[in-house]
């Protein structure tokens, strides 16, 4: 693979967290999160993998050919092709349509080529496995190539996404066990071996030798300068848009505290997940603490808990404004949904009638009057 040196992706790490692999994270989570949904490659390691191979998609190959991952043409390739010299002069290298063929491309070398058929018997959750097995199984030959992969993943927190396609995969509404369109076969003991292929990939008759490129550090030094990566633009299928609360003006954009608990306003553009791992917070403790589901996805301005609510608010009640819901008065005053439910009497997400008391701290003599009823 024509991947980018590791003298020159040093240079990205030595910033704890850089805003360009940010920016290259929020661009095409949802596309790795799909493709893990149709073949079984862990969303963390396509990641990873696109993020060191391409630069944050400012190498030669990456903006010329949208090739992201420096796969090369071997012999059952009938595309389009570019030749750079990497460990021969003027080898051969896949080119695409779109960044989307390429990440589709990527899962299917893997999924489809029998040196890589035991990683799929890992755990997609083993990502420290998966690393080491694309190093053994002959996809780079560089030394550290499993260790900056993990460093990559740790440091952005990209198991997060790994988890958020099993969440999607457990809640399937297809049935029969398989995801659509894949020969993903879903397996729910103990998460290990969710969306791991049913049947083996078809053989192909091209060598294994893989090997790594030491003469692109340019592509890193661009990264270290680019400011305009775009916002997630993959394609992949949109999901259900969560609860909003508008922003008011006068509150903070850096984290801040309601109720005595760590919160902040979602800037506009940014996902869950890229929110998740920029917060160091676990994906789906981040879903639980906002009462959110696996496919929920931010709107400009919504209130995202970092830490656990209260159960108790600071005042003892509120008025409810028109058509307002309980789940977006528990945003707004930081106490527990489930409390703030069971003090009213009323379901979350009814729209309540204006000017009632809703009790943050106790028992309501009465259920609140809805615009429903």
């Amino acid at each position: 693979m024509l991947t980018v040196s590791m003298l020159s992706i040093s240079v990205a790490w030595s910033q704890s967290r850089s805003p360009q692999v940010e920016a290259y994270i929020q661009r095409y989570e949802t596309l790795a999160v799909s493709e893990m949904m149709r073949t079984g490659v862990p969303a963390s390691i396509t990641l990873a993998q696109a993020i060191l191979e391409s630069g944050c998609g400012q190498s030669t190959l990456a903006k010329n050919s949208n090739n992201h991952f420096g796969i090369k043409c071997k012999t059952e390739w009938t595309g389009e092709k570019t030749y750079h010299d990497d460990d021969r002069k003027a080898e051969c290298f896949r080119v695409y349509n779109s960044v989307e063929d390429s990440y589709k491309d990527h899962s299917d070398f893997l999924k489809n080529r029998p040196y890589y058929t035991d990683l799929f018997r890992l755990s997609q959750t083993d990502y420290k496995g998966w690393a080491y097995g694309l190093k053994k199984d002959g996809y780079a030959t560089e030394k550290d190539y499993p260790q900056n992969l993990i460093k990559l993943i740790e440091t952005y927190n990209l198991e997060n996404y790994t988890d958020l396609a099993i969440s999607k995969m457990k809640n399937n509404q297809d049935g029969a066990g398989i995801i659509p369109g894949s020969n993903i076969a879903l397996n729910d003991q103990n998460n290990a071996n969710l969306g791991q292929p049913a049947a083996p990939g078809r053989s192909l008759t091209s060598t294994a030798s893989e090997n790594t490129d030491n003469n692109t550090q340019k592509a890193l030094a661009a990264v270290n300068n680019s400011d305009n990566l775009r916002q997630n633009n993959s394609g992949a299928p949109a999901m259900r848009v969560a609860q909003t609360t508008v922003r008011p003006p006068s509150y903070p954009v850096a984290p801040f505290k309601i109720n005595h608990t760590k919160v902040v306003f979602a800037p506009k553009g940014m996902s869950l997940m890229a929110l998740a791992s920029k917060n160091n917070i676990n994906f789906h403790k981040l879903l639980t603490l906002n009462d959110l589901g696996p496919t929920a996805v931010l709107s400009p301005g919504q209130l995202i808990f970092l830490e656990k609510r209260p159960k108790k608010g600071e005042k003892e009640y509120v008025i409810s404004k028109y058509g307002q819901s309980l789940k977006e008065i528990a945003a707004g005053q930081g106490v527990a949904l489930k409390s703030l439910v069971s003090y009213n009497k009323t379901a979350a997400e009814l729209p309540l009638a204006a000017g009632q008391k809703v009790y943050l701290r106790g028992k309501a003599p009465a259920a609140l009057k809805t615009l429903s009823k």
